[in-house]
């Protein structure tokens, strides 16, 4: 929206979320608050953000990076002293809008709304509202018997005739730049709470000629989050709408209720996603998936096709059909390409998997190279680790691995090559040979009967 710069009032302590960190840094649906409000105003089309930091201004710096300007209120004196660090960095005139970095429901569409009634209806400042059933703790919009505002009063400072009023103010407006000015210039804290309120500074507004109008939206959009319960409930909120989202777009989603997607993940139309999955960051998932029930996938890369169950994969890429689970455990690290199979009770670590290769169960895979059509037997493991350090183990195409193999690294077995079951593998095996590393078995006939008479058994 041409000419107009917001400003994003995140400076506070945010004592009852009871939390060493900014209480705007805190996540819903996986992203930081702040960055919710960040990202609602650049859709909207604001030229310029300002964000006022002040408590922890490192941790919010850190979160939103070198994509907004940042104004510091080294004292918490209230929401009217929190512009007043910002007016410097104000154009000379045209609309500014106010948010508060500790409301993540709001959306671009609705600021877009407010923006556009302010313009339409030529106010001064507008005030976005709504209407709830118990207005406690909120600011009371009064308006006079025509409609029009009068005035904001805190809760605290409010009459009981006051406090009856049912229409609450957001704490965020739309205001006109200059006639702002003059009023940050009147402003005191000759209040209850010994503060400077933005919300004298929209009174100041009125006495000065200028018009004031309210504009009505939902609770939910302006819902703000002070405490851990009310971080629960925005967190539902969000995830109800992301998960409509991907309905909407082509997923099937058995029951939203227990499904935890985060906002930045992407999921391909015809995906299936049973009960009890918590995928998140910038997970990527194909079309024809089946994904859980009860699989965690973090930043990951999944292609089409697959079905994983019961599982957990962090920061690998999976490619298409590929059968995993239950209980696979892919850590960090990993390539995983076409049709591979991974099954019950395998952990997988810093490797590459080529196409067609099983590792059906109970086996372990670390600083491996594997190549396609490969078969890890039962039990079979690569030993990766020396006590110092991390050695690797590359696996040729073709090659058969029995049950309760070591792979001792490093080092490298051919194509074509087999590996005896049982064995303890040391040195390199060349293309298409077979590897034992097994003592030959010796039967001692007679041996139990013997101990027995001994009286050793």
């Amino acid at each position: 929206m041409e000419g107009l710069v917001t400003i994003i009032l995140a400076a506070g302590l945010g004592k009852r979320m009871k939390s060493k960190h900014p209480k705007v840094v805190h996540k819903v649906a996986g992203k930081p608050m702040i960055e919710w409000v960040v990202d609602a105003a650049k859709e909207l089309g604001s030229r310029e953000i300002i964000v006022v930091v002040g408590h922890r201004a490192e941790e919010v710096k850190e979160v939103l990076g070198e994509k907004v300007r940042y104004a510091y209120q080294e004292m918490q004196l209230g929401t009217g002293h929190a512009v007043m660090v910002a007016e410097d960095l104000l154009p000379e005139e045209g609309i500014v809008l106010i948010l508060t970095g500790d409301t993540p429901l709001i959306t671009a569409s609705t600021l877009n709304n407010l923006v556009n009634f302010h313009i339409k209806e030529n106010n001064t400042v507008t005030i976005l509202s709504s209407v709830v059933e118990d207005p406690t703790g909120y600011g009371r919009i009064l308006r006079d018997k025509s409609g029009n505002v009068i005035k904001i009063v805190e809760d605290k400072d409010a009459t009981e005739l006051e406090k009856s009023i049912h229409e609450i103010n957001s704490a965020m407006y739309v205001m006109d730049i200059v006639m702002l000015r003059e009023a940050l210039k009147n402003i005191t804290n000759d209040n209850a709470q010994g503060e400077y309120y933005l919300t004298d500074a929209v009174g100041i507004i009125r006495q000065m000629g200028g018009k004031i109008g309210a504009y009505v939206t939902p609770y939910e959009e302006i819902m703000g989050v002070n405490s851990r319960i009310q971080l629960f409930e925005a967190e539902k909120i969000m995830r109800r709408r992301i998960n409509y989202k991907h309905m909407k777009n082509g997923v099937t989603i058995i029951d939203p209720d227990v499904t935890y997607i985060d906002a930045e993940v992407e999921i391909g139309a015809d995906t299936i996603i049973l009960p009890g999955c918590v995928i998140e960051g910038k997970t990527k998932i194909g079309s024809d998936c089946e994904i859980g029930p009860n699989c965690r996938i973090v930043d990951s890369e999944i292609g089409n096709g697959c079905n994983v169950m019961y599982s957990v994969i962090l920061s690998s890429k999976v490619g298409n059909n590929v059968k995993m689970g239950p209980f696979a455990h892919i850590r960090p690290d990993n390539v995983i390409y076409d049709n591979v199979k991974i099954g019950d009770f395998v952990e997988i670590k810093k490797s590459i998997v080529k196409e067609g290769s099983k590792i059906p169960h109970l086996t372990y895979v670390g600083d491996a190279e594997i190549g396609k059509n490969v078969n890890m037997g039962c039990g079979s493991i690569t030993v990766n680790y020396d006590g110092k350090q991390k050695h690797k183990i590359i696996i040729g195409d073709n090659v058969f691995v029995g049950c309760n193999v070591n792979l001792v690294a490093p080092v490298k077995i051919g194509d074509n090559a087999y590996i005896a079951a049982g064995s303890t593998i040391t040195e390199d095996v060349p293309e298409g040979a077979l590897a034992i590393g097994r003592n030959r078995q010796v039967n001692k006939e007679g041996w139990v009967q013997e101990r027995i008479k001994k009286g050793r058994l």
